[in-house]
């Protein structure tokens, strides 16, 4: 049994599999790019794009567009398959990234990060494809009513993330651990309450699944609870075409189960990360309050942050671990070694037939 493919919209992935967004320059044009080269859904991150720009200095919003202007097209000259954008709402400038994205013809814009009740507005007459990443049902429930009330306009799909993810979480910490707070819950709820407006508007909103998906067993599983396709994230930091430092992969290669581990982060919301001597610094207080010189995330109560987590994750993505820290979703310590795109894709393609025929019926078997 193979892999079903994925329609957002009138975009149609051969594979289900939509590569997640990581920000400050992991996952960029040449990790989007091949993602997309291999039948899924490319995701180039928006979140702190400028501070790849060495002299942006104190424009680093404009420097945030420019990069979004050169990475989409670089991602659409190397590839032809789908490609889609990651703006989170709480940026400083979501209004400009979108509307960047979307004069840029990206194919699908995923956001989520806060709710992004207005994000029909931008499109204008333009084919981006419209994508909402919630972690609830409720919430799910709450921009779809918005968006037909003012818009007249319905989800591409709608993500669904877990609290398993890496980077920062939609939950409170003492969620995390909560059963009815896993994916394998949230699906489910979300799939019925999408199916309200489904048989309103007569038009499909697939539900994709996010957050501690590492496998082709666990793209099946969940694929069983009703998700049409899946969002993966840490399993891609591992590859070749990775946009991050060979050091950042190694600090996945590296790390033990134990060293993931939830912090607090500055933006407000609780974060997953590989645990390091730079977060252990923190923690004992060792580092000093900072002017906040970017004024990037609306959340970020820089006044009472021990440290600058757009330069921390700057830092790391360039190699320098000594000086921050990697993003990392809970299977992370499971990556061995680093492969291309093509292998992984191969690979979780062969691990979903697996799973899929220790399932298959009897009545399919003769049995």
């Amino acid at each position: 049994m193979k892999l079903n493919s994925l329609k957002i919209g009138d975009f149609t992935a051969r594979l289900p599999i939509i590569q997640g967004g990581m920000g400050i320059g992991v996952s960029l044009s040449g990790l989007a790019s091949a993602v997309a080269n291999e039948g899924g859904v490319g995701v180039i991150a928006t979140a702190g794009l400028g501070l790849l720009e060495p002299k942006s200095g104190p424009n680093l919003l404009e420097a945030n567009i420019q990069v979004l202007k050169k990475e989409i097209r670089k991602a659409k000259e190397m590839s032809r398959g789908i490609l889609g954008v990651n703006i989170m709402v709480a940026l400083s400038n979501f209004a400009d990234m979108v509307k960047t994205a979307v004069e840029e013809e990206a194919d699908i814009i995923f956001s989520g990060a806060g709710l992004p009740l207005n994000l029909p507005k931008f499109l204008k007459g333009h084919k981006t494809k419209l994508v909402p990443i919630v972690s609830s049902a409720r919430a799910a429930g709450i921009i779809i009513k918005r968006w037909l009330e003012k818009y007249n306009y319905v989800p591409d799909a709608v993500v669904v993330e877990g609290p398993k993810a890496g980077g920062h979480l939609g939950f409170k910490e003492a969620q995390l651990e909560q059963e009815d707070y896993s994916l394998e819950r949230l699906v489910p709820e979300v799939v019925k309450t999408i199916q309200t407006f489904v048989n309103a508007c007569n038009r499909p909103i697939p539900v994709i699944a996010a957050g501690g998906i590492y496998t082709g067993e666990d793209i099946y599983n969940i694929l069983q609870k009703g998700a049409s396709g899946v969002q993966m994230a840490t399993r891609f930091v591992t590859t070749h075409e990775c946009d991050a430092a060979r050091a950042f992969k190694e600090a996945y290669l590296e790390a033990g189960e134990k060293d993931i581990a939830v912090i607090k982060s500055p933006v407000g919301m609780p974060g997953r990360a590989i645990r390091n001597k730079f977060l252990d610094d923190v923690d004992s207080g060792k580092t000093k309050p900072f002017k906040c010189p970017f004024h990037c995330i609306t959340t970020c109560d820089y006044k009472k942050s021990p440290y600058c987590i757009a330069l921390a994750l700057l830092h790391a993505q360039q190699g320098c671990l000594q000086k921050g820290f990697a993003f990392a979703g809970t299977n992370a310590y499971r990556a061995k070694k680093i492969i291309s795109v093509k292998e992984l894709m191969a690979a979780l393609g062969k691990e979903y037939a697996r799973a899929a025929a220790k399932f298959v019926p009897l009545s399919m078997t003769g049995g």
